[in-house]
């Protein structure tokens, strides 16, 4: 039981050090971060429902997740073939797919979140 403890406190340090070096080095995930930290400041000024936080927090989550899965591809495309190679684009531009559709998701339920905060103050 001891050696189970361990081992999953030993990897947590790993996924922290990982979600460490995405906020340090990725721009991208620096930028999203700078926007969900001000759609969770509109969230406190709007007074958005638990559901709403739930439904936020969850997109966020799945943006950031897909975005950091994103970059290993990529960075680890790279490291297999430096060159530019078509099937390598290909992969890469599949994975940068798949953050499109997060970031999709994210963009439909901030509409849905907050058109109507919009609306009901015109």
């Amino acid at each position: 039981m001891i050696l189970f403890i361990k081992g999953r406190l030993k990897s947590f340090k790993y996924a922290f050090k990982g979600s460490y070096l995405l906020l340090k080095t990725e721009h991208s995930i620096m930028a999203q971060t700078i926007i969900f930290s001000l759609t969770i400041l509109v969230g406190f000024l709007v007074g958005i429902s638990k559901q709403d936080w739930i439904n936020q927090t969850l997109a966020m989550g799945l943006v950031l997740g897909i975005e950091g899965m994103n970059t290993a591809v990529e960075k680890l495309a790279d490291f297999v073939h430096k060159e530019n190679h078509p099937k390598i684009g290909f992969i890469k531009d599949i994975s940068a797919g798949a953050v499109t559709f997060a970031a999709f998701t994210f963009i439909i339920i901030l509409a849905i979140t907050y058109l109507p905060h919009i609306i009901n103050r015109t």
